[in-house]
């Protein structure tokens, strides 16, 4: 069985051509980074027709996601590589709806979806207030004033795993700067801490842009990179880099 790794800022998943549906044993085994390819996740992906991707997306734990926004940039860019799409503008499917992206060079910009959810009190958990927000998928954002002596080993577990959530959430631990953007480490569901995630930096964006008026585009610094988010009347849109890395074959 082939496979194609790819990376977003160092969150880097392994993808294989559908019709396909890993058994979650397999998932933990490929992700691992000792004893099998390593990755934060597996991607699912097949063309429809020349216009449309379908993607589904398991964590590395083996269980199976909502969304992953670097990957949807990943399978973007790898299947305007491939040639399954008419054109570099075209639309990925999941299983929470459809995502327009647009593939210029290295670099994707995708609908990652709408920000909803977001309540304007906030939560307590572990003695951190917490901004709750979906994208497809649940997320809580923490804002601290130093996001490098954050608590994101300890807290990012309590806070996934809360009762509050009941199908955990990813937790983004986020600074605001004063020259602009935000700064983030973020912890995701299923994974642990992981150098960039989509959705994860979109959700620390949005609650930054409606907490503490960060202008947009919010440009968002991660351990592994920098996104671009912005918003509109149709949601937020995430712009970074998708690379293919390798490709091989499982026996």
């Amino acid at each position: 069985m082939d496979f194609v790794k790819v990376q977003g800022l160092g969150n880097d998943f392994i993808v294989f051509d559908g019709p396909y549906e890993p058994q979650p044993a397999d998932v933990v085994r490929w992700c691992d980074r000792r004893r099998g390819i390593g990755a934060d996740g597996v991607l699912v992906i097949e063309p429809i027709d020349p216009t449309t991707i379908s993607m589904r997306y398991w964590n590395a734990d083996g269980g199976e996601a909502e969304m992953c926004g670097n990957g949807l940039r990943c399978v973007a860019r790898l299947s305007y590589e491939r040639g399954w799409v008419a054109d570099s503008d075209f639309t990925v499917r999941t299983v929470v709806g459809d995502h327009p992206v647009a593939v210029t060079g290295d670099s994707v910009r995708a609908l990652v979806g709408v920000p909803m959810g977001y309540r304007t009190e906030t939560l307590t958990i572990a003695d951190l207030e917490i901004h709750p927000v979906s994208i497809g998928n649940p997320h809580a954002v923490v804002f601290v004033d130093d996001v490098e002596a954050a608590p994101v080993d300890r807290s990012g577990p309590l806070i996934e795993n809360d009762a509050l959530f009941p199908n955990r959430t990813n937790v983004e631990f986020v600074e605001v700067l004063e020259a602009g953007g935000i700064k983030a480490r973020i912890w995701e569901r299923g994974v642990g801490e992981t150098p960039a995630s989509g959705t994860g930096a979109t959700a620390a964006a949005f609650v930054a842009h409606e907490v503490h008026g960060v202008e947009q585009p919010v440009t968002v610094h991660l351990r592994g990179g920098t996104l671009l988010i912005s918003f509109d009347d149709h949601g937020a849109w995430m712009e970074g880099p998708a690379e293919i890395v390798f490709s091989g074959h499982i026996d």
